[in-house]
Protein backbone atom coordinates (compact mmCIF):
# COMPACT_ATOMS: atom_id res chain seq x y z
CA UNK A 1 0.00 0.00 0.00
CA UNK A 2 1.32 3.50 -0.87
CA UNK A 3 0.48 6.55 0.85
CA UNK A 4 0.95 9.87 0.38
CA UNK A 5 0.78 12.37 3.08
CA UNK A 6 0.44 16.04 2.54
CA UNK A 7 0.70 18.75 4.96
CA UNK A 8 -0.02 22.34 3.64
CA UNK A 9 0.57 25.30 5.56
CA UNK A 10 -0.70 28.90 3.66
CA UNK A 11 2.43 29.21 1.45
CA UNK A 12 4.15 25.80 1.29
CA UNK A 13 3.11 22.30 1.14
CA UNK A 14 5.40 19.72 2.99
CA UNK A 15 4.73 15.49 1.34
CA UNK A 16 6.18 12.14 2.00
CA UNK A 17 5.52 9.10 0.16
CA UNK A 18 5.07 5.92 2.13
CA UNK A 19 5.28 2.10 1.03
CA UNK A 20 3.17 0.49 3.95
CA UNK A 21 4.65 -2.59 3.77
CA UNK A 22 7.92 -1.73 5.53
CA UNK A 23 6.82 1.83 6.80
CA UNK A 24 9.68 3.55 4.44
CA UNK A 25 9.82 6.36 2.99
CA UNK A 26 10.00 6.11 -0.67
CA UNK A 27 10.57 9.96 -1.47
CA UNK A 28 9.91 13.28 0.54
CA UNK A 29 9.89 17.09 -0.03
CA UNK A 30 7.80 20.05 -0.31
CA UNK A 31 6.94 23.37 -1.69
CA UNK A 32 7.62 26.86 -0.04
CA UNK A 33 6.49 30.34 -1.19
CA UNK A 34 3.59 29.50 -3.01
CA UNK A 35 2.27 32.25 -4.48
CA UNK A 36 5.14 33.66 -5.05
CA UNK A 37 7.38 33.92 -8.57
CA UNK A 38 10.54 32.59 -6.71
CA UNK A 39 8.50 29.54 -5.21
CA UNK A 40 10.27 26.46 -5.54
CA UNK A 41 10.08 22.45 -4.52
CA UNK A 42 12.68 20.58 -2.62
CA UNK A 43 12.78 16.83 -3.60
CA UNK A 44 14.61 13.85 -1.16
CA UNK A 45 15.68 11.15 -2.90
CA UNK A 46 17.99 7.69 -1.76
CA UNK A 47 19.41 10.28 0.59
CA UNK A 48 20.52 13.44 -1.25
CA UNK A 49 18.31 16.77 -1.90
CA UNK A 50 17.29 18.23 -5.09
CA UNK A 51 15.55 21.89 -5.90
CA UNK A 52 13.68 23.30 -8.61
CA UNK A 53 12.10 26.49 -9.20
CA UNK A 54 8.64 27.27 -10.74
CA UNK A 55 6.23 29.89 -10.19
CA UNK A 56 3.35 28.38 -8.24
CA UNK A 57 0.41 30.63 -7.82
CA UNK A 58 -1.78 28.25 -5.25
CA UNK A 59 -2.61 25.05 -3.85
CA UNK A 60 -4.22 22.96 -6.83
CA UNK A 61 -0.76 23.71 -9.02
CA UNK A 62 1.56 22.92 -6.30
CA UNK A 63 -0.45 19.66 -5.53
CA UNK A 64 -0.38 18.93 -9.58
CA UNK A 65 3.64 20.32 -9.00
CA UNK A 66 4.33 17.03 -6.82
CA UNK A 67 1.79 15.07 -8.48
CA UNK A 68 4.24 15.00 -11.28
CA UNK A 69 7.82 14.88 -9.61
CA UNK A 70 6.38 11.41 -8.46
CA UNK A 71 5.05 10.18 -11.73
CA UNK A 72 7.55 12.13 -14.42
CA UNK A 73 11.16 13.54 -14.89
CA UNK A 74 14.63 12.24 -13.11
CA UNK A 75 12.99 11.66 -9.58
CA UNK A 76 10.34 9.86 -10.53
CA UNK A 77 9.10 6.97 -8.37
CA UNK A 78 5.72 5.97 -9.32
CA UNK A 79 4.74 4.89 -12.80
CA UNK A 80 1.61 6.37 -12.19
CA UNK A 81 -1.03 8.37 -10.15
CA UNK A 82 -2.98 4.74 -9.94
CA UNK A 83 -0.66 3.16 -7.55
CA UNK A 84 -1.48 5.58 -5.23
CA UNK A 85 -3.85 3.92 -2.80
CA UNK A 86 -4.84 6.76 -0.51
CA UNK A 87 -4.03 10.31 0.65
CA UNK A 88 -3.61 11.70 4.42
CA UNK A 89 -3.47 14.78 5.54
CA UNK A 90 -2.64 16.91 8.26
CA UNK A 91 -4.95 19.00 9.72
CA UNK A 92 -4.91 21.77 12.29
CA UNK A 93 -7.95 22.55 14.15
CA UNK A 94 -11.03 20.02 14.81
CA UNK A 95 -12.74 21.82 17.32
CA UNK A 96 -14.50 19.93 19.73
CA UNK A 97 -15.98 18.11 16.47
CA UNK A 98 -13.18 15.54 16.11
CA UNK A 99 -11.48 13.01 18.56
CA UNK A 100 -9.88 10.88 15.96
CA UNK A 101 -8.65 10.65 12.41
CA UNK A 102 -11.35 10.26 9.79
CA UNK A 103 -11.91 10.02 6.21
CA UNK A 104 -12.84 12.76 4.67
CA UNK A 105 -16.28 13.24 2.79
CA UNK A 106 -18.49 16.15 1.87
CA UNK A 107 -19.98 16.41 5.59
CA UNK A 108 -16.38 16.27 7.37
CA UNK A 109 -15.17 18.93 5.47
CA UNK A 110 -18.14 21.22 6.32
CA UNK A 111 -17.75 20.66 9.48
CA UNK A 112 -13.75 21.01 9.62
CA UNK A 113 -14.37 24.01 7.99
CA UNK A 114 -16.66 25.26 10.71
CA UNK A 115 -13.78 25.28 12.67
CA UNK A 116 -11.90 27.73 10.72
CA UNK A 117 -12.55 30.74 13.36
CA UNK A 118 -10.58 29.06 15.86
CA UNK A 119 -7.33 28.61 13.14
CA UNK A 120 -8.07 30.83 10.35
CA UNK A 121 -4.64 30.68 9.34
CA UNK A 122 -4.15 26.92 9.67
CA UNK A 123 -7.34 25.41 8.51
CA UNK A 124 -7.85 27.26 5.23
CA UNK A 125 -4.24 25.91 3.88
CA UNK A 126 -5.68 22.18 4.84
CA UNK A 127 -8.78 22.41 2.96
CA UNK A 128 -7.08 24.23 0.04
CA UNK A 129 -5.33 20.65 0.12
CA UNK A 130 -7.85 18.07 0.34
CA UNK A 131 -9.70 20.38 -2.54
CA UNK A 132 -6.98 20.23 -4.92
CA UNK A 133 -6.46 16.32 -3.84
CA UNK A 134 -9.94 16.04 -5.37
CA UNK A 135 -9.66 17.92 -7.75
CA UNK A 136 -7.21 16.20 -9.66
CA UNK A 137 -7.77 12.60 -8.18
CA UNK A 138 -11.67 12.45 -6.96
CA UNK A 139 -11.48 9.02 -6.51
CA UNK A 140 -8.48 8.59 -4.25
CA UNK A 141 -9.48 8.00 -0.76
CA UNK A 142 -8.21 11.22 1.55
CA UNK A 143 -8.16 10.80 5.45
CA UNK A 144 -8.00 13.68 7.86
CA UNK A 145 -5.63 13.30 11.17
CA UNK A 146 -6.09 16.34 13.46
CA UNK A 147 -3.55 18.05 15.45
CA UNK A 148 -6.11 18.85 18.43
CA UNK A 149 -7.72 15.22 18.45
CA UNK A 150 -4.94 13.69 20.92
CA UNK A 151 -6.05 16.33 23.18
CA UNK A 152 -9.59 15.93 22.80
CA UNK A 153 -9.29 13.26 26.30
CA UNK A 154 -8.37 16.03 28.89
CA UNK A 155 -11.21 16.26 31.33
CA UNK A 156 -13.42 19.45 31.44
CA UNK A 157 -11.60 21.13 34.80
CA UNK A 158 -7.96 20.52 32.47
CA UNK A 159 -9.52 21.78 29.32
CA UNK A 160 -11.65 25.22 30.49
CA UNK A 161 -10.99 28.34 31.21
CA UNK A 162 -12.49 30.46 34.11
CA UNK A 163 -14.27 33.01 32.01
CA UNK A 164 -18.46 33.00 31.65
CA UNK A 165 -19.41 29.68 30.83
CA UNK A 166 -21.74 31.21 28.00
CA UNK A 167 -18.46 32.22 25.95
CA UNK A 168 -17.79 28.33 26.27
CA UNK A 169 -20.79 27.37 25.20
CA UNK A 170 -21.25 29.95 22.69
CA UNK A 171 -17.38 30.04 20.93
CA UNK A 172 -15.74 27.12 21.97
CA UNK A 173 -13.77 29.16 24.40
CA UNK A 174 -11.57 26.26 26.00
CA UNK A 175 -8.04 24.88 25.85
CA UNK A 176 -7.85 22.17 22.42
CA UNK A 177 -4.01 22.01 22.54
CA UNK A 178 -1.52 21.09 19.36
CA UNK A 179 1.31 18.80 18.29
CA UNK A 180 -1.15 16.15 18.70
CA UNK A 181 -0.05 13.97 16.22
CA UNK A 182 3.37 14.30 17.49
CA UNK A 183 2.79 13.91 21.32
CA UNK A 184 0.68 10.82 20.34
CA UNK A 185 3.55 9.32 18.36
CA UNK A 186 5.98 9.71 20.69
CA UNK A 187 4.15 8.53 23.94
CA UNK A 188 3.22 4.97 22.18
CA UNK A 189 7.08 4.82 20.69
CA UNK A 190 8.88 5.56 24.10
CA UNK A 191 7.07 2.95 25.60
CA UNK A 192 7.56 0.43 22.68
CA UNK A 193 11.16 1.68 22.85
CA UNK A 194 11.24 0.94 26.74
CA UNK A 195 9.20 -2.08 26.58
CA UNK A 196 6.79 -1.50 28.60
CA UNK A 197 2.59 -0.86 28.28
CA UNK A 198 1.01 2.86 28.03
CA UNK A 199 -1.37 1.60 30.64
CA UNK A 200 -0.21 2.35 34.29
CA UNK A 201 2.32 4.87 33.22
CA UNK A 202 2.53 8.51 33.65
CA UNK A 203 4.18 10.03 30.72
CA UNK A 204 5.22 13.91 30.09
CA UNK A 205 5.76 14.28 26.52
CA UNK A 206 7.95 17.53 25.49
CA UNK A 207 7.40 18.75 22.17
CA UNK A 208 10.17 21.54 22.04
CA UNK A 209 10.78 23.31 18.35
CA UNK A 210 10.40 26.62 17.00
CA UNK A 211 6.48 26.14 18.08
CA UNK A 212 6.73 23.93 21.60
CA UNK A 213 4.07 22.19 23.80
CA UNK A 214 3.87 19.77 26.93
CA UNK A 215 1.61 17.17 27.44
CA UNK A 216 0.58 15.32 30.38
CA UNK A 217 -0.58 11.63 29.66
CA UNK A 218 -1.53 8.79 31.67
CA UNK A 219 -2.38 5.42 30.81
CA UNK A 220 -2.15 6.39 27.55
CA UNK A 221 -4.46 9.32 27.06
CA UNK A 222 -3.79 13.35 27.20
CA UNK A 223 -4.76 14.48 30.42
CA UNK A 224 -3.45 17.86 30.07
CA UNK A 225 -1.65 20.51 27.56
CA UNK A 226 0.46 23.64 27.66
CA UNK A 227 -1.20 25.10 24.71
CA UNK A 228 -4.89 26.18 24.81
CA UNK A 229 -7.36 28.02 22.22
CA UNK A 230 -4.68 28.85 20.27
CA UNK A 231 -0.40 27.86 19.69
CA UNK A 232 0.34 30.80 22.25
CA UNK A 233 -0.30 29.78 25.00
CA UNK A 234 1.68 27.71 27.40
CA UNK A 235 6.19 27.81 26.66
CA UNK A 236 8.47 30.33 25.74
CA UNK A 237 8.64 30.11 22.03
CA UNK A 238 10.86 30.98 18.80
CA UNK A 239 8.76 33.90 18.55
CA UNK A 240 5.96 33.44 20.59
CA UNK A 241 5.50 35.06 23.83
CA UNK A 242 3.93 31.68 25.54
CA UNK A 243 1.76 32.52 29.01
CA UNK A 244 1.52 35.98 29.74
CA UNK A 245 -1.01 38.06 31.82
CA UNK A 246 -3.67 38.87 30.01
CA UNK A 247 -3.74 42.89 31.97
CA UNK A 248 0.03 43.43 30.53
CA UNK A 249 -1.63 42.41 26.47
CA UNK A 250 -4.68 45.06 27.20
CA UNK A 251 -1.85 47.15 28.70
CA UNK A 252 0.21 46.90 25.89
CA UNK A 253 -2.57 47.80 23.78
CA UNK A 254 -3.40 50.74 25.10
CA UNK A 255 0.70 51.98 25.45
CA UNK A 256 1.56 51.27 21.77
CA UNK A 257 -1.96 51.73 20.24
CA UNK A 258 -2.58 47.95 18.91
CA UNK A 259 -5.17 46.89 17.45
CA UNK A 260 -6.11 42.91 17.81
CA UNK A 261 -4.10 42.39 14.88
CA UNK A 262 -1.21 44.11 16.45
CA UNK A 263 -1.02 42.52 19.48
CA UNK A 264 -1.68 38.96 17.92
CA UNK A 265 1.60 39.87 15.59
CA UNK A 266 3.56 40.79 18.79
CA UNK A 267 2.79 38.19 20.86
CA UNK A 268 3.08 35.31 17.94
CA UNK A 269 6.00 36.66 15.71
CA UNK A 270 7.58 38.90 17.44
CA UNK A 271 8.54 38.14 20.91
CA UNK A 272 9.56 34.33 22.68
CA UNK A 273 13.20 34.14 22.42
CA UNK A 274 13.25 36.25 19.46
CA UNK A 275 11.78 39.03 21.30
CA UNK A 276 13.57 38.44 24.83
CA UNK A 277 17.40 37.85 22.92
CA UNK A 278 16.79 40.81 20.43
CA UNK A 279 18.78 38.48 18.42
CA UNK A 280 17.22 35.23 16.87
CA UNK A 281 14.47 32.80 17.10
CA UNK A 282 16.70 29.72 17.01
CA UNK A 283 18.37 28.30 19.57
CA UNK A 284 21.53 27.25 18.21
CA UNK A 285 21.86 31.39 17.42
CA UNK A 286 21.16 31.92 21.10
CA UNK A 287 23.74 29.17 22.34
CA UNK A 288 26.11 30.68 20.36
CA UNK A 289 25.52 34.57 21.10
CA UNK A 290 26.00 33.16 25.03
CA UNK A 291 29.30 31.70 24.10
CA UNK A 292 30.19 35.40 23.04
CA UNK A 293 28.86 36.78 26.30
CA UNK A 294 25.37 37.95 25.15
CA UNK A 295 23.09 38.35 28.56
CA UNK A 296 20.05 38.91 27.00
CA UNK A 297 20.68 35.66 24.74
CA UNK A 298 21.55 33.88 28.18
CA UNK A 299 18.28 35.35 29.90
CA UNK A 300 16.36 33.88 26.74
CA UNK A 301 17.64 30.32 27.60
CA UNK A 302 16.89 30.64 30.96
CA UNK A 303 13.42 31.91 30.19
CA UNK A 304 12.83 29.29 28.00
CA UNK A 305 14.26 26.38 29.85
CA UNK A 306 12.95 27.31 33.41
CA UNK A 307 9.92 27.46 31.93
CA UNK A 308 9.80 23.64 30.42
CA UNK A 309 10.76 23.04 33.89
CA UNK A 310 7.54 24.55 35.58
CA UNK A 311 5.03 22.69 33.43
CA UNK A 312 6.99 19.38 34.04
CA UNK A 313 6.06 19.89 37.42
CA UNK A 314 2.87 21.16 36.85
CA UNK A 315 2.17 17.92 35.08
CA UNK A 316 3.82 15.62 37.50
CA UNK A 317 1.69 16.86 40.08
CA UNK A 318 -1.45 16.61 37.92
CA UNK A 319 -0.68 13.00 37.29
CA UNK A 320 0.24 12.39 40.91
CA UNK A 321 4.01 11.68 39.59
CA UNK A 322 5.95 10.75 36.52
CA UNK A 323 7.48 7.52 34.97
CA UNK A 324 8.84 8.72 31.89
CA UNK A 325 9.47 12.54 30.59
CA UNK A 326 10.77 12.73 26.65
CA UNK A 327 11.75 15.43 24.46
CA UNK A 328 11.24 15.36 21.57
CA UNK A 329 11.01 18.10 18.16
CA UNK A 330 13.98 19.99 16.72
CA UNK A 331 15.37 21.61 20.02
CA UNK A 332 14.22 18.88 22.23
CA UNK A 333 15.92 15.94 20.45
CA UNK A 334 19.24 18.33 19.29
CA UNK A 335 19.94 20.50 21.82
CA UNK A 336 21.17 18.89 25.34
CA UNK A 337 21.41 22.43 26.38
CA UNK A 338 17.57 22.35 26.43
CA UNK A 339 17.27 19.35 28.30
CA UNK A 340 19.90 19.37 30.66
CA UNK A 341 18.53 23.06 31.99
CA UNK A 342 14.89 21.75 31.39
CA UNK A 343 15.44 18.71 34.35
CA UNK A 344 18.43 20.66 36.05
CA UNK A 345 17.17 20.75 39.96
CA UNK A 346 14.06 18.13 39.71
CA UNK A 347 16.62 14.94 41.55
CA UNK A 348 13.70 15.83 44.28
CA UNK A 349 11.42 14.21 42.00
CA UNK A 350 13.37 11.29 41.20
CA UNK A 351 14.80 13.03 37.91
CA UNK A 352 18.74 11.58 37.74
CA UNK A 353 20.68 12.68 34.07
CA UNK A 354 23.65 11.43 32.74
CA UNK A 355 25.34 14.22 31.64
CA UNK A 356 27.57 11.62 29.10
CA UNK A 357 24.53 10.16 27.78
CA UNK A 358 22.68 13.44 27.30
CA UNK A 359 25.33 15.60 25.98
CA UNK A 360 25.90 12.79 23.39
CA UNK A 361 22.45 12.50 22.40
CA UNK A 362 21.22 13.89 18.82
CA UNK A 363 17.78 13.05 17.11
CA UNK A 364 18.24 9.60 17.96
CA UNK A 365 16.40 7.45 20.38
CA UNK A 366 18.20 7.28 23.71
CA UNK A 367 17.75 7.06 27.62
CA UNK A 368 19.05 9.93 29.21
CA UNK A 369 19.21 8.99 32.22
CA UNK A 370 20.87 7.63 35.29
CA UNK A 371 20.73 3.80 35.51
CA UNK A 372 19.31 4.51 39.16
CA UNK A 373 17.27 7.22 38.33
CA UNK A 374 13.41 6.40 39.23
CA UNK A 375 11.87 8.35 36.31
CA UNK A 376 13.38 7.24 32.84
CA UNK A 377 14.39 10.42 30.75
CA UNK A 378 14.64 9.83 27.04
CA UNK A 379 14.94 11.17 23.70
CA UNK A 380 12.32 10.54 21.15
CA UNK A 381 12.31 11.68 17.88
CA UNK A 382 8.77 12.81 16.54
CA UNK A 383 7.38 11.06 13.25
CA UNK A 384 4.19 12.93 12.98
CA UNK A 385 4.45 12.31 8.76
CA UNK A 386 4.46 8.25 9.60
CA UNK A 387 1.75 8.84 12.17
CA UNK A 388 -0.32 9.98 9.76
CA UNK A 389 -0.24 7.52 7.23
CA UNK A 390 -0.75 4.77 9.38
CA UNK A 391 -3.82 5.88 10.60
CA UNK A 392 -4.82 6.82 6.82
CA UNK A 393 -3.80 2.90 6.56
CA UNK A 394 -6.03 1.56 9.09
CA UNK A 395 -8.96 3.97 8.08
CA UNK A 396 -8.79 2.65 4.38
CA UNK A 397 -8.26 -0.84 4.18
Amino acid sequence: MKILVLNCGSSSIKYALYDMTDRSVITSGGIEKIGLPDSFITVKLNGEKHKMQRAISEHTAGVQWIFEVLTSGEYAVLKSLDELDAVGHRMVHGGEKFNQSVRLTPEVMEAFEACNDLAPLHNPANIKGVNAVTALMPDIPQVGVFDTAFHQTMPDYAYMYALPYELYEKYGVRRYGFHGTSHRYVSQRVCEFLGCKAEGKKIITCHIGNGASIAAVKDGKCVDTSMGLTPLEGLVMGTRSGDIDAGAVTFLMDKLGLDTKGISNLLNKQSGLAGVSCLSSDFRDILAAIKDGNEKARLAKEMYTYRIKKYIGQYAAAMGGVDIILFTGGAGENQWEVREGATEGLEYMGVKMDVEKNRACRATEAVLSADDSKVTVCCIPTDEELMIALDTQALCN
